[in-house]
């Protein structure tokens, strides 16, 4: 259940799982969006080069539904991320962070003028009262392939770091995007050990040809051994046609190398309340 918005003084973020890649996160008055796609159950999204999705599953929430934000991270310009209803209905005012490729796009497009490219670990900070999330940009590949790399929207992942004004970071989340696993997201864990939740985009997509595009179970336990954060929250699976890896085989993976623990099972239109303590596995529920 979401909680009323205030001081967040246990550190607690409340999550909203909408749907594929989108998340709903609040800290006290501080709230933020990640990928927006409220395409509704039947509509296509487009992926480029001609190829269309059609979505399975219906948004928890419409977009014209959701609070004022303080801002949106957007891993990637893809019709599954930042679809048409996300063009037509979000605030053109309010702050977007993404890639350069992607900024470019909704700033001269669509007239997201509030928009800012990131480069790979540059970073940005989101304020609301006496509360902050500072936005660092990470690695990330949306295909193995480099022709295929080419083809598709540059990438990235996030690390979102909560906290108060002036004070270090109580709590803080990993964002993975759309990246399949290489040995260039090592570099993750170097700079942010152990964040406290790491939220995977998995699904196992793959595009005609039979071209992975998205982690599927074996690749997202294979990302969670490797970053060895404290909780794991999968998202992005089930929502369209082209994802073909579904839950069931990220679960099994991660239970056989011995991370069934540490996951969180949050479904899609469900809440969950991530509280940290210094030293200890923070608590979801």
């Amino acid at each position: 259940m979401p909680r009323t918005p205030d001081d967040p003084a246990d550190g607690a973020i409340d999550l909203h799982f909408i749907g594929n890649a989108t998340v709903l996160l609040r800290y006290g008055r501080l709230t933020l969006l990640t990928d927006p796609n409220f395409l509704h159950r039947g509509q296509y999204a487009y992926l480029g080069y001609g190829l269309l999705s059609r979505r399975l599953t219906e948004p928890a929430v419409d977009v014209t539904e959701l609070p004022a934000l303080d801002g949106v991270v957007l891993s990637h310009l893809h019709g599954d991320h930042w679809d048409r209803r996300a063009t037509r209905h979000l605030d053109r005012t309010v702050p977007v962070l993404t890639t350069p490729h992607a900024a470019r796009r909704l700033k001269v497009v669509h007239g997201f003028r509030r928009t800012a490219g990131l480069r790979t670990w540059r970073a940005l900070t989101f304020r609301h009262g006496g509360q902050q999330v500072r936005v660092t940009a990470l690695p990330g590949r949306h295909a193995g392939h480099p022709l295929l790399r080419g083809l598709l929207p540059p990438v990235m992942g996030s690390m979102l770091e909560f906290g108060p004004v002036g004070a270090p970071a109580r709590t803080r989340l990993y964002v993975s995007g759309d990246t399949l696993v290489y040995d260039g997201l090592d570099e993750i864990a170097r700079r942010f050990p152990a964040a406290d939740l790491a939220l995977l985009h998995l699904g196992g997509t793959l595009l005609p040809g039979g071209f992975l595009v998205t982690m599927d179970g074996a690749q997202g336990a294979e990302l969670a051994r490797r970053l060895d954060p404290r909780r794991v929250l999968p998202v992005h699976y089930g929502d369209y046609t082209v994802m073909r890896s579904p839950l069931a085989a990220f679960l099994a993976e991660a239970e056989r190398i011995g991370f069934g623990d540490r996951i969180v099972h949050c479904g899609h239109g469900d809440w969950a309340r991530v509280t940290c303590e210094p030293g200890a596995a923070p608590t979801v529920v």
